[in-house]
């Protein structure tokens, strides 16, 4: 349920950066970068948009999500890697520990258009 206040302050945050403009516009395209470790739900927030953006200036507006897969470094080779279900281990034999790709959650651009 926290998706809604999130998305409604992805809306608050597009309507104050098209209203900065000080002309009529409407928001065209909001992108966003949600990590799949970063507790919120893409698909949640895609649900909640439509309903939330009516009568705003982010109504017809076009949301883009790019997701981004959790990443593990070894602790033995230092690789990178997506972690397999149940396991943290590297090809090399070593083990994986958690590292920040994958925990990104920001607006990544907001397009606006003027009349």
């Amino acid at each position: 349920m926290h998706e809604y206040s999130v998305t409604q302050n992805i809306i608050d945050t597009a309507v104050r950066r098209a209203a900065a403009d000080n002309r009529s516009v409407t928001v065209k395209k909001i992108s966003l970068v949600i990590g799949e470790a970063s507790g919120v739900s893409g698909e949640s927030i895609r649900l909640y948009f439509d309903l939330i953006a009516k009568g705003t200036l982010c109504e017809d507006a076009v949301l883009e999500i790019e997701n981004v897969r959790a990443m593990l470094k070894c602790r033995k080779c230092g690789s990178l890697f997506l972690r397999k279900p149940f396991s943290f281990a590297c090809t090399c034999g070593g083990e994986g520990e958690p590292t920040d790709t994958g925990r990104e959650f920001f607006i990544k651009s907001i397009e606006v258009e003027g009349q």
